[in-house]
């Protein structure tokens, strides 16, 4: 059977108590955390890395996940607004999240957790990324959820009607594109790690991440609606422009990685196993 359209007018509530309102954006992205969590719990076990360290880990990502996506969209997409306004940065259930930014915020997290951590930067985010693809595809199926980040005008037989935004002409679900490409990295990272016995080259899967991720980006927001009014008129606009360092950095961490240049500077698997053992014995 042949659509001509699919109308959707999903409501991105899925209850209340009083002034309490469960969404599904809310639901989705913090099922993308608890996966992850649980995905990184079999890499630790694979490994034989102490779980109890899993938890810090996770609580540098909850945060830098949110201040970095926040502090993302506020600087990127509309500084001028929120610099006049700088309370209105805290007001994140206002919405308002860009993903560069929490890549940004993610990595700088990343380089801090390993400082004041045992795990080396390239072990701890070769596996992190893995799971933040996963959690792309959580998060763009609950934009779908919102009716946001919608693409173009399209004649295609999947474009999707948005009622809740008001929309009376199909348009590319670019959510869905963008979902689906994150859930196929995701598989693809995941295969190379086990396919390497969680033995990668040290930075291989965060630069293949950065090129694939961000390239996928890249092309799919030639389909989107335009974000903010600046972008009216640019050959490229705020996401591709920022999706190119990305690009890069990717290209030459992979580069490095294949030159076996991104070296452990410690055997910190070690140093944290005498550590347990000593504490274990006093």
């Amino acid at each position: 059977m042949v659509f001509n359209y699919i109308s959707w007018n999903a409501n991105p509530e899925i209850f209340s108590l009083g002034a309490l309102s469960v969404r599904w954006y809310g639901l989705l992205f913090a099922g993308g955390f608890y996966v992850g969590y649980l995905i990184m719990e079999r890499f630790f076990k694979k490994e034989k890395v102490p779980v109890a360290i899993l938890d810090k880990l996770a609580m540098y990502m909850i945060i830098s996940t949110v201040i970095g996506a926040r502090l993302g969209h506020c600087l990127f997409y509309e500084p001028a607004y929120y610099l006049s306004n700088p309370l209105e940065i805290l007001y994140i259930w206002h919405g308002g999240l860009a993903s560069h930014g929490a890549a940004i915020g993610i990595i700088f997290a990343l380089f801090l957790f390993s400082k004041y951590q045992k795990p080396d930067f390239w072990w701890t985010i070769d596996r992190i990324v893995i799971v933040v693809a996963l959690a792309g595809f959580f998060i763009r199926m609950g934009n779908l959820m919102n009716s946001e980040i919608y693409g173009h005008a399209t004649s295609l037989p999947w474009g999707f009607v948005f009622v809740k935004d008001n929309q009376t002409i199909p348009r590319h679900p670019t959510q869905i594109y963008e979902a689906l490409s994150y859930l196929a990295l995701f598989f693809v990272l995941r295969w190379y790690y086990y396919k390497k016995d969680g033995l990668p080259n040290n930075g291989f899967l965060f630069g293949t991440f950065l090129i694939v991720l961000f390239s996928i980006r890249f092309v799919v927001e030639f389909l989107k609606e335009t974000q903010v009014n600046f972008e009216k008129g640019m050959l490229l606009n705020m996401g591709q422009l920022l999706s190119i360092p990305f690009i890069i950095a990717g290209i030459i961490i992979v580069y490095l990685s294949n030159q076996n240049k991104l070296r452990y500077k410690f055997n910190w698997k070690e140093d944290f196993e005498k550590e347990i053992n000593e504490k274990k014995s006093k």
